[in-house]
């Protein structure tokens, strides 16, 4: 990897970034993540003896995001990853690696004295988690290095942290200082153009990929409500289609369980053209039919119905909720995989996709179609800084998600570039 010298905000950021918790914020590849890992080598080689600590969501996204770029950068013998002992071998030091997937991440940081940390997408985490980080920073000269995305204007980090820095670097390049009940916390925010190594093309087309909030978010840096239908580009004029290309894969059959309510099941595609496509649906709503199906009965019509289409998929991909009817499978000699169900990170890859007319679905697929214009975020959930999409009419859409996340890594190289889309 070849790392240009820093310049203008990114300079100024790690200059800037003396406090206990120093935080950069914005959009994404605005240079937020380099600008912190330098800052953070150079104080792993500085600072005084004492434990370090290295988290992210789950360990696996923080060496994807974080610990592989490191090693790219310094080369192996200068940082080695343990994955079984948890642990990273970083410029002669040892440092603590963790995930803060929950409430129950704290355990794995009680008891501990640090003298600094680094934080990957701080704003994912349970606030339980950075609570008690922040009392394991108790070694004199303890620092914390963090970088996160914006969330919605009433998330902890924002409210109770971001809001309250003595030193804030804003996203126009302006440096505000603060004395009023500030904390001694150094914020530096970011936009997508101040990353002096991207071109105009390439903003452009990462631009392009959003819409909406994730527009507002992840390319103008902004901290903004989750309001409204939730995928805002779709428009059945654009994305329904009424013959299938033909198909190079077919990618997974993705389950939304139901007993009381409806269970949907979805076949999706990646076409010649570079496109995913929704192909087929299969649903069974109790309260129409006016009769549920056991578990048993479930397995024996989603297998007649694959035979019908004649396709078999790479996947055959199940909510997380669906563990009896996932035992069933594997008693009828099916094989199946549990949904990755990070609902936003699922929601925002199928907008991007909507956004690009990457993802088009079939006429056939009448149900789906319904729903997607009523998917919406949660009003209530929004007002408490969470982003959770409401809990009606949403049985295909969350299939659609699953088989869209759960996928990712098979279909993400393989789609043709991204088109241009209006932006809201």
């Amino acid at each position: 990897m070849n790392v240009t010298p820093l310049v203008a905000k990114q300079r100024q950021s790690v200059e800037l970034a003396t406090a206990r918790l120093n935080i950069w914020d914005g959009s994404v590849r605005s240079s937020k993540t380099i600008s912190s890992l330098l800052k953070w080598l150079k104080f792993v080689r500085t600072a005084p003896a004492g434990p370090l600590l290295m988290v992210g969501k789950t360990e696996r996204t923080l060496k994807r995001n974080i610990i592989d770029p490191l090693t790219e950068m310094l080369g192996e013998k200068r940082c080695k990853f343990v994955a079984g002992a948890g642990e990273l071998h970083l410029l002669g030091r040892v440092i603590y690696v963790a995930g803060a997937y929950n409430e129950g991440s704290v355990d794995k940081i009680r008891g501990l004295s640090l003298v600094g940390a680094y934080v990957d997408e701080v704003s994912t985490m349970p606030e339980s988690f950075w609570t008690m980080l922040l009392t394991r920073l108790s070694i004199p000269g303890a620092q914390l290095f963090g970088t996160t995305n914006p969330d919605g204007p009433q998330h902890w980090l924002l409210v109770n942290y971001l809001e309250r820095a003595r030193v804030h670097l804003d996203i126009h390049g302006e440096l505000h200082h603060h004395d009023d009940d500030t904390l001694n916390l150094h914020r530096f925010s970011f936009q997508l153009r101040d990353n002096p190594n991207l071109t105009d093309e390439y903003i452009d087309d990462v631009s392009s990929e959003f819409t909406g909030l994730w527009y507002r978010r992840l390319i103008l840096g902004e901290w903004c409500l989750a309001e409204g239908v939730i995928w805002e580009s779709w428009d059945p004029a654009r994305h329904v289609v009424d013959q299938l290309p033909a198909i190079s894969q077919w990618l997974c059959l993705t389950v939304d369980y139901g007993t009381t309510n409806p269970f949907h099941a979805l076949m999706l595609g990646l076409g010649v053209d570079g496109r995913l496509y929704v192909g087929h649906e299969w649903r069974w709503d109790s309260k129409k039919m006016r009769g549920s199906l056991t578990d048993a009965e479930y397995s024996e019509r989603l297998r007649a119905w694959e035979a019908s289409l004649g396709i078999t998929p790479s996947y055959r991909i199940v909510d997380p909720s669906a563990k009896s009817f996932r035992v069933q499978m594997h008693r009828d000699g099916w094989s199946s995989t549990l949904a990755d169900n990070e609902v936003v990170d699922g929601i925002r890859d199928v907008a991007s996709l909507f956004a690009t007319d990457r993802l088009l679905v079939a006429a056939e697929c009448k149900e789906l179609i319904k729903e997607i214009p009523g998917y919406a975020w949660d009003p209530d959930a929004s007002e408490k800084g969470e982003d959770k999409p409401l809990k009606v009419a949403d049985h295909g859409c969350d299939a659609l998600r699953y088989g869209i996340r759960t996928t990712r890594n098979i279909w993400h190289g393989q789609l043709a570039p991204p088109g241009r889309a209006a932006r809201a």
